[in-house]
């Protein structure tokens, strides 16, 4: 089944996704895309207001997006997305650490209707990424577009 904009209900908060941050994924990300010394180098890490080796942000939003795309494509929402228009508001409020296990908690904020296209539109969701103990460590809000259902679809 093909879920689309239609399908969604401002309000709904959906909690879903299991993602481990591992010490080695973390460093190798580190490495390749944000090689700051406190995600490298435990000694490093020391000395910084994380106290030990920490992720990357970036990594975490795309921690964060994985377990996204995996929620949609269990749920069928997959093949409505047209794609991402952007993102609002990212805010890292906590440290992620190895070991940390990561879920996300989405809250649909806003439908809105293409005026010119009609077989489309804008959806605004809050993203809330929380650690196993329950606690936000990073927060956005998402803005993508997603497919409406055409008169042929009603049929």
């Amino acid at each position: 089944m093909i879920r689309t904009f239609d399908d969604l209900v401002v309000g709904t908060v959906e909690r879903f996704g299991r993602y481990e941050m591992k010490r080695e994924e973390i460093i190798a990300f580190a490495r390749d895309y944000d090689p700051q010394p406190f995600h490298l180098s435990d000694a490093a890490a020391a000395q910084s207001l994380f106290g030990r080796v920490a992720a990357s942000g970036w990594q975490t939003a795309a921690a964060t997006m994985r377990m996204v795309v995996d929620h949609w494509k269990a749920n069928g929402y997959d093949k409505g997305s047209l794609g991402g228009i952007g993102t609002d508001e990212l805010r890292w409020l906590k440290p992620v650490y190895p070991g940390d296990i990561l879920s996300v908690e989405v809250e649909l904020l806003e439908k809105i209707p293409s005026r010119s296209k009609p077989d489309r539109g804008v959806v605004r969701a809050r993203w809330t990424t929380l650690n196993q103990h329950g606690e936000a460590v990073m927060t956005q809000i998402s803005i993508g577009m997603m497919q409406r259902r055409t008169a042929s679809d009603q049929d």
